[in-house]
């Protein structure tokens, strides 16, 4: 169990690290992609604006002088503004077909990449997709309609694609190795974090096996003692009432001894394969009385010739905790189904009971939970501790099974065990 906490610990860990992770260079990321298509798009922008080129800027000194002084300076330029490089700078190229698709003009003088022909072709490609704008390759294109047809303005983005590439890769690897280096720390480390929880929980697990040894020895007395008075005064209310309160007591013992070995690291199991048909078969058979004196029917479908490789004792003990729960807990006049099949690689038991109540969905994930009672029902009054549950659950993790409770329909509870052969 110290185990399994260590390990959920370091995956909980793990997991945050790597959400946080995933937020904080995914965001990143996304506005680093972002800005290289926003730059492509404004630029794209512009050639569109003066039909597939640059427009002609005038010398800085008159440009300065037409525009005349600009309140607030260069806190009114354009976000995307571009500098007097930035023609010279940009590749692109740019094609203007008429309706029928047909190539009226082609320009690449600012691309030595891309030629007439397939800068014709890329841009048929682009048409018949019916987008206005994206990526063709490497390419940002825009569509835009002029007088004598479409034109269709090709950007190269190589190389801010690539910065762009070249940060992700290194972000994602750069993840990795920072989420190995906390993998490492927490594995060194969480044994520390979790030690007071071990040592307390070994100190609860070890009380609880040697107080009920201890307890064991006086109620052995008192049954011995309980058996003598009858001897010598006769049969009495009193002395069966003692008997019967003992029985339960040793029982409750018995069983908290069980769950406290069973919730050992490595519970100690003899594994051999045996007939789980016939094993299954025998108990159903032997809580027939049982079931017959509330008035409940207990049917069984098993299929014949299964074979489980585990802890017979252990398995059976399984069986009679779902059958007595089964039992216990059906209404008088109620029935129990037994089902045993294949279901691939592995053997599925279900236990099926009427109830008198339909059991709350909240309920169901608590039903495995040790003294854990769904209403006031489940009391001593049938004989019960709310620990058989919990004792079915402890042997199929023991087997590296699974259990759970589901409410198929109305009125009715099913325990569903899935062990591996």
């Amino acid at each position: 169990m110290i185990k399994r906490l260590r390990f959920k610990f370091i995956g909980a860990s793990m997991l945050a690290l790597a959400l946080v992770l995933l937020a904080i260079l995914g965001g990143i990321n996304w506005m680093s992609y972002r800005k290289v298509v926003s730059d492509a798009d404004f630029i794209l922008s512009v050639l569109a604006a003066n039909q597939g080129d640059f427009p002609q800027r005038a010398a800085p000194a008159e440009d300065a002088a037409r525009r005349g002084p600009q309140p607030g300076g260069d806190m009114l330029a354009p976000r995307h503004a571009f500098s007097d490089e930035t023609p010279y700078e940009s590749r692109f190229f740019s094609v203007l077909l008429d309706e029928a698709g047909q190539v009226l003009a082609t320009d690449t003088g600012k691309i030595a990449a891309v030629g007439a022909v397939d800068a014709a072709e890329y841009a048929r490609q682009v048409l018949k997709t019916g987008r206005k704008s994206g990526f063709w390759g490497v390419y940002r294109y825009l569509c835009s309609a002029e007088a004598s047809g479409d034109r269709v303005i090709f950007l190269d983005c190589s190389r801010g694609l690539s910065d762009f590439y070249t940060v992700l890769a290194a972000s994602v690897l750069l993840s990795l190795l920072g989420l190995l280096a906390v993998w490492l720390l927490l594995l060194i480390f969480s044994g520390r974090i979790v030690k007071p929880v071990a040592e307390s929980y070994e100190k609860q697990r070890r009380f609880v096996t040697d107080a009920g040894h201890e307890i064991k020895t006086p109620l052995t007395i008192m049954g011995a003692d309980a058996d003598l008075l009858e001897l010598e005064c006769g049969p009495s209310e009193w002395l069966a009432d003692i008997r019967r309160q003992v029985q339960r007591l040793t029982g409750l013992t018995n069983d908290l001894i069980y769950l406290s070995r069973m919730d050992e690291e490595r519970p100690q199991l003899q594994r051999i394969e045996f007939p789980v048909s016939d094993t299954v078969e025998e108990l159903v058979q032997s809580f027939q009385g049982p079931a017959r004196a509330r008035g409940i029917t207990l049917e069984a479908r098993l299929q014949p010739l299964l074979s489980l490789t585990g802890d017979e004792k252990a398995i059976r003990q399984l069986v009679s905790v779902l059958l007595d729960n089964a039992v216990k807990y059906a209404p008088a006049g109620g029935d129990v189904a037994v089902r045993l099949e294949k279901a691939g690689r592995f053997v599925r038991l279900t236990v099926e009971n009427s109830t008198e109540q339909p059991v709350e969905k909240q309920h169901l994930a608590h039903l495995f939970d040790r003294f854990y009672r769904t209403d006031a029902s489940h009391n001593s009054a049938t004989g019960g501790y709310g620990l058989g549950l919990s004792i079915a659950q402890s042997i199929t993790a023991a087997h590296k099974g699974r259990i759970r409770a589901v409410c198929p329909a109305g009125g009715r509870l099913a325990v569903i065990v899935t062990l591996p052969q």
